[in-house]
């Protein structure tokens, strides 16, 4: 008996495992199309239930669909609705597998196909020439998945070696109503367990297949696991906004509606898979997974039917059972994403990265926003607005510190070209946007400093610094715009014009402050103005690192605009190679109160 339970779990172990190099490799394969995939839910919930069914049919997994759907909420990318609809389309993309097991598994015999598509796809996989590593390791996956099916159904015994456990069952299915509602809990227990509907569904269709359980019975675990796989998205909106909390318990709350209307229709529902089905689900055991397979499908396609009309409702009672608003803080940074499941699709994750990225900009910007008032007035530079200032700089930090370490996490031996590139833009972008926030945070030092010691710098000197701040600041609100929109070739040749704007006008700054100190001028109020606008050519250096990162990541989606274009983007980005190198070069803080490095940048 032990040794029949260590050859199922090992065949259940190289089921999941197909599984997964399998959905892999899709991903990989489909790389911007399954992110631009997220673009149809906010259409309308009809377009959110089909992304969904797509998102999962692709990721092979509802557990992980709504995993990530629950932290695009989180990170503000969905609305509460939008996210409840893609659920809904969740449910019914993991049914897919289910066919897929139920018709290939027992209908054909693909163990003899499965060791010539691991060999098919090893050629494909290891052949430089052939370019095909994609479509090797989903070959691969296929063989390894119906390899694990068939050992599967080889290692569950027959039912008739161990009569005892087969009148236990017995008894426990003869039970009316109560029966059923055993065998959801028992359903619900096992998805908890394996962590996989997917896989759950599989071991359900397999013993109903070697005759441990009956169609009723095994129809009733497949509820049980839809309850089931509503837990890992619970589980990982802890600790998360509360809207990705709210999306979680829909989740919930949708599949215990539906198992609970299913209760009363249960019997009359099963005729009804029986008069679609053909062959009898009693008699034969070859009927029973495709009819168990279509009770799944039919089931969950049904209660979406039922529930989509009133999506918005549902979304009104999650928020009554989940009070509050979610409030900004700058106290403690927590990357919105499950982190322990990011690894399964960085691709996708790479979106909800961005859209921190994004956040991040806006947080610098109101750094430099914030300093600036403070200079301008440097009376109001006290403790209390200094502190307000060093929080927002110190939680930059925390976001780069959370998402450089999620990023260097993904291995890029497992991402697409393109989506490797976007990790290495996405390291430099966050690492220059926290450099802003360390440049305004500086500014803001500065004003504490000239009210501390009462030398604020003179109207004129002022009056200057504020012309060449708002150009600063455009260009921080030109690189959130490329950041949000992506930055074409266009938009990449306007910020290397204003980088080179920003620096001709400092060179004229710094020679009316060297002449006003001739003049006699307060040689501590213009060392104040200098220091000042070398910070701000400091934040202009920045943004055009990141407008070429942004640049960078963006040119494979950018529509072929002809030779002129991409002419005028080889000429920008050798304008930048010639008069900017890329490396930044530490400067040192202006006060040993400041709460993190200060980054300068390279010279002109």
């Amino acid at each position: 008996m032990v040794g029949q339970l260590i050859r199922i779990i090992g065949s259940l172990g190289l089921f999941i495992y197909g599984m997964k190099v399998l959905s892999e490799a899709i991903r990989r394969a489909a790389g911007d199309r399954l992110r631009s995939v997220l673009q149809f839910i906010t259409a309308n919930r009809f377009a959110a239930v089909a992304t969904g069914f797509v998102l999962t049919v692709l990721v092979q997994s509802s557990s992980a669909s709504t995993v990530m759907i629950v932290s695009f909420v989180n990170a503000s990318l969905l609305t509460l609705v939008q996210a409840i609809g893609a659920i809904m389309g969740a449910n019914i993309g993991t049914t897919v597998t289910g066919w897929i097991v139920a018709v290939f598994g027992f209908r054909v015999d693909v163990s003899a196909a499965a060791l010539p598509a691991i060999g098919l796809g090893a050629v494909l996989l290891f052949s430089k020439r052939l370019r095909r590593t994609n479509e090797g390791e989903a070959l691969i996956g296929f063989g390894i998945l119906f390899l694990g099916l068939n050992f599967l159904r080889s290692a569950v015994p027959d039912v008739s070696d161990y009569p005892g456990v087969l009148e236990w069952f017995a008894g426990l299915t003869g039970r009316g109503p109560l029966s059923v509602v055993i065998f959801v809990l028992f359903g619900g227990a096992l998805t908890v367990l394996v962590q996989s509907s997917s896989a759950a569904v599989a071991i359900t269709l397999t013993m109903a297949y070697a005759g441990w359980i009956d169609y009723p019975t095994a129809a009733a675990v497949i509820l049980g696991e839809n309850i089931g796989t509503t837990i890992t998205a619970n589980l990982a909106a802890i600790g998360g906004s509360r809207n990705g909390t709210r999306a979680a318990r829909a989740h919930l709350l949708f599949n215990v509606f539906g198992v609970a209307w299913m209760f009363f229709a249960f019997p009359f529902f099963l005729t009804i898979v029986d008069r679609i089905v053909p062959g009898d689900p009693y008699a034969s055991a070859l009927a029973l997974p495709t009819h168990l397979a279509m009770f799944h499908s039919l089931f969950n396609v049904v209660n979406t039917l039922l529930c989509v009309w009133f999506v918005p409702m549902i979304a009104r009672i999650v928020t009554r059972l989940v009070h509050g608003e979610d409030l900004e803080s700058f106290d403690t940074y927590t990357a919105p994403l499950a982190t322990q499941y990011v690894h399964d699709s960085p691709e996708l994750y790479l979106v909800e990265i961005r859209h921190e990225a994004i956040r991040m900009a806006s947080i610098s910007r109101d750094v430099l926003e914030l300093a600036w008032t403070l200079l301008g007035d440097p009376k109001r530079a006290d403790e209390s607005e200094i502190e307000r200032l060093r929080l927002r700089e110190e939680y930059t930090d925390q976001m780069e510190r959370e998402l450089t370490s999620l990023l260097a996490t993904f291995s890029t031996d497992t991402l697409s070209r393109r989506s490797a590139e976007a990790t290495t833009s996405l390291l430099r972008i966050i690492d220059e946007l926290e450099s802003i926030a360390d440049s305004g945070f500086n500014i803001g030092l500065l004003a504490e400093r000239a009210n501390r010691k009462k030398h604020a710098i003179e109207a004129m000197a002022l009056e200057e610094l504020d012309d060449y701040y708002d150009r600063v600041v455009d260009f921080v609100r030109m690189i959130e715009r490329a950041l949000t929109e992506s930055a074409g070739p266009e938009l990449f040749e306007q910020a290397v014009a204003a980088e080179k704007r920003i620096n001709k006008r400092r060179n004229v700054l710094k020679k009316h402050s060297r002449r006003r100190i001739q003049k006699g001028a307060d040689v501590r109020q213009e060392l104040l103005a200098i220091d000042v606008i070398g910070h701000l050519e400091h934040v202009g250096d920045h943004c055009l690192n990141i407008a070429e990162a942004v640049y960078l990541m963006d040119r494979h989606r950018q529509p072929d605009a002809g030779a002129s274009t991409r002419a005028s983007a080889v000429a920008a980005t050798a304008a930048i190679a010639a008069t900017t190198p890329i490396a930044t070069a530490d400067a040192q803080p202006v006060s040993a109160t400041s709460a993190g490095p200060t980054r300068g940048s390279r010279a002109d």
